[in-house]
């Protein structure tokens, strides 16, 4: 697929979280995705996972926990296979009431038309301070 092919799926996925469609976010990854954010201490839903099923599990997680309260993907770069998102977000901690938020970076691998793998970059420290 193109490069534009490319950043077109992700933005549809973008959308469908921006819309709460989890179905269609997971119809755009191929079975075997690897999910991966940053491992964060008492951020239940960080670390490594595996299979549409795992990333399924972490935006259930994700909405159980937190709540965005800003979500803006701005900038979409796309090389080969890869497309980097550059963006902005801000959560609420469901637990704690605590709030944070900070620049993030996604990078997308894509596998013939389908999400294969999501890697988030953020400030993990801000995260963390808003679970304690």
């Amino acid at each position: 697929m193109s490069e534009q092919d490319n950043t077109r799926v992700v933005q549809q996925a973008y959308q469908g979280f921006q819309a709460g469609n989890i179905p269609a976010i997971l119809a755009l990854m191929s079975e075997t995705i690897e999910w991966r954010l940053p491992e964060i201490e008492n951020v239940p839903f960080s670390g490594l996972r595996h299979g549409r099923e795992g990333a399924g599990q972490f935006f259930a997680s994700l909405a159980e926990h937190q709540d965005a309260l800003r979500f803006e993907p701005r900038e979409f770069v796309a090389q080969g296979d890869k497309v980097v998102v550059l963006g902005y977000y801000a959560w609420k901690v469901k637990r704690t009431g605590r709030t944070f938020e900070c620049p993030f970076v996604h990078v997308f691998t894509l596998q013939d038309g389908r999400v294969a793998a999501f890697h988030e970059y953020m400030d993990t420290a801000r995260a963390a301070a808003a679970y304690r």
